[in-house]
């Protein structure tokens, strides 16, 4: 099994890198292969609401970036984790332009996240944490993906890089994320022929205004 992470801070090996670090250390004990993508240093341009995704090709229409590589990753991969700094109480813009594009291009294409296993971390200085890993979870249940917790929030604390060592609560909340995923991403494989899926029901949508 694989997991592929998502770092959106512009830091190639800052507290949030190091955060995921810890979850994909607990994974790797299990034998799940983990790759951790630099998403925070790219320049990704928000999505424009073209609507060109919906012809099902799995691609955003902009290409001149590294979207639709990480498309792709995300489609072969078993497991999905998502870390952000924290900026204003909310992710910063690239993860959000990235994300937002990555998820319309996700559910216009079939889904293909559905029943995998999707986890978010979010690295702060002092507060907006919580707002922070709410919205990435958003991504998360959005796709109908499954998601195990910790013991607490997932957010660890820290200014300077490898200030997080100093957070041990902090350290302990997204070890146990990682040993969580592991377990639950184990249960999803074994589970495979033996426990039935349940029907995906076609989406519907209701405007309130129409």
């Amino acid at each position: 099994m694989k997991v592929v992470a998502f770092n959106g801070s512009p830091k190639k090996e800052g507290n949030t890198y190091q955060a995921i670090k810890i979850v994909a250390d607990e994974l790797e004990k299990q034998g799940i292969e983990t790759e951790i993508v630099h998403v925070g240093n790219k320049t990704i341009k928000g999505c424009t609401s073209c609507g060109t995704c919906r012809d099902r090709s799995e691609r955003c229409v902009i290409s001149n970036d590294e979207v639709n590589e990480w498309i792709q990753k995300m489609k072969t991969a078993d497991g999905i984790i998502l870390g952000s700094p924290v900026y204003y109480s909310g992710m910063n813009g690239t993860m959000r332009s990235f994300l937002d594009r990555a998820f319309f291009v996700i559910g216009s294409s079939g889904n293909f996240l559905r029943h995998k296993v999707g986890v978010s971390v979010a690295a702060v200085r002092r507060s907006g944490g919580i707002p922070t890993i709410e919205q990435l979870n958003k991504y998360i249940n959005y796709s109908e993906m499954l998601m195990p917790g910790s013991n607490y929030w997932n957010v660890i604390h820290g200014m300077t890089p490898g200030e997080i060592s100093e957070d041990a609560e902090g350290i302990q909340i997204v070890r146990v994320l990682g040993k969580n995923m592991a377990w639950t991403m184990k249960l999803v494989e074994n589970g495979k022929g033996v426990v039935e899926e349940p029907e995906r029901e076609k989406k519907l949508f209701t405007n309130f205004v129409r």
